[in-house]
């Protein structure tokens, strides 16, 4: 059964991509969450997407797309651009359909990534570092495609990805045996929630779906404050299965048409959520996959008494990236804060500062002279972590009173871009 090519997405074409995955993927888990049901006041499910063959949910769009050109992409192959997860499915379909493809991937993929991509593509796969972004990726494999013949793959410009995405929607609407009030979801370049949310609005019009982006590449807020997909200037690349520059054309109308909100989250809140799901529910999910649960607490106020469905989109977390995550929340968090301290030519001012400046509570963890000769009596770099917020005025009033002179690095970006 075919569906003409839609203008936006309909019911159909998602039950279509739905009947050609259900022997292909994993029906992940709907799972009540009781911590968080209780914390907001809420029934709060999780959509275990994480616990995908690819440990996301791209591989359902990579897979339907790749199965609709079969015979045209074993003719000629494949290309793709990804920060990690839509390569990861695309090597899973290509390898299962013994297609060939080429995969682009931004040089700052963490390595778990590009091992996974290798893992899944086996012989099928050849992978090329290009850029330092996912639009930089993009630009070179459009390239290749256009001089070696082959199909590129978007990650998330495309009706038949985006058809793919939406069955995460199909199986959250068959499991849960209430109405929902409100469904979260991460954005990158729009595909998950494109789909999503025209499956979900099209049944349940009531219900509220919301997107989630990361405050430092909030591309599709901007694409709706502009009435257009524009490209940012700049993005903060930690969130790296959602920091896009610019969202898809298409994404934008489907997403424009159907979501009722977007929600931008600072990515210290992000690792902040990471922690929390590993050390509270033993969930291991990806700066992405924690965007939609990091959300809550700016929808504390309206969910409460609320059906609500959370949308874990994937769990390839690196664990060497923990310690960036645990310091990136502590700063979020107002419990980690460092200062370059210009330490007074006398004796003892260093034990001064420990005994004197120091709160019982409070604990070095970064001390660096910035000089490199004259260290005693030079400027150092002193990253100190306190017991709680409020502890701050008065370690900074102790070094007031004990004459010391400082400044504070986490309010000087560029400062804290070079010495943190």
């Amino acid at each position: 059964m075919e569906v003409a090519q839609p203008k936006t997405i309909a019911v159909e074409n998602v039950l279509i991509a739905h009947h050609f995955l259900k022997d292909v993927v994993v029906h992940t888990p709907l799972q009540l969450n009781e911590y968080l049901s209780e914390k907001y006041g809420a029934k709060i499910y999780f959509k275990r997407e994480d616990l995908q063959h690819v440990r996301s949910f791209k591989l359902r769009g990579a897979y339907y797309k790749i199965k609709k050109i079969e015979n045209e992409a074993r003719a000629s192959g494949v290309a793709c651009a990804s920060a990690g997860n839509h390569a990861q499915g695309v090597a899973y379909a290509c390898a299962k359909l013994e297609i060939q493809a080429t995969i682009f991937m931004p040089k700052t993929t963490p390595k778990q990534k590009i091992d996974q991509v290798r893992m899944f593509g086996r012989n099928f796969v050849e992978i090329i570092l290009a850029g330092d972004t996912f639009d930089d990726s993009a630009a070179s494999a459009l390239a290749y495609c256009e001089e070696e013949n082959r199909i590129f793959i978007h990650p998330f410009d495309d009706y038949d990805v985006m058809a793919g995405q939406g069955t995460v929607a199909v199986e959250i609407m068959n499991d849960i045996e209430e109405p929902i009030d409100y469904i979260f979801g991460s954005i990158g370049g729009g595909g998950l929630m494109s789909g999503v949310s025209a499956y979900v609005k099209n049944l349940s019009p009531h219900s509220q779906v919301i997107g989630v982006e990361p405050a430092g590449a909030a591309s599709m807020k901007s694409a709706f404050e502009n009435e257009g997909p524009i490209t940012l200037d700049w993005i903060d690349k930690f969130v790296d299965g959602a920091a896009v520059k610019c969202v898809g054309n298409d994404t934008y109308q489907v997403c424009r048409t159907y979501l009722d909100d977007i929600v931008s989250v600072p990515e210290g809140k992000v690792c902040t959520t990471i922690l929390d799901l590993y050390n509270k529910h033993a969930i291991i999910a990806e700066p992405a996959g924690a965007l939609s649960v990091a959300a809550l607490d700016f929808y504390a106020d309206k969910i409460r008494g609320k059906s609500v469905v959370i949308i874990i989109s994937g769990g390839n977390n690196d664990i060497g990236r923990m310690q960036e995550i645990k310091e990136r929340s502590l700063i979020y968090e107002g419990l980690l804060h460092y200062y370059i301290v210009n330490f007074p030519q006398r004796s003892g001012a260093l034990r001064q500062f420990l005994t004197e400046v120091l709160g019982p509570n409070d604990d070095i963890t970064t001390f660096e002279y910035t000089k490199k000769n004259n260290k005693e009596s030079g400027p150092a770099l002193v990253g100190i972590e306190i017991g709680h917020p409020d502890d701050h005025a008065g370690l900074v009033e102790r070094m007031h009173e004990n004459g010391f002179d400082y400044k504070e690095v986490n309010k000087d970006s560029t400062l804290f871009a070079l010495l943190v």
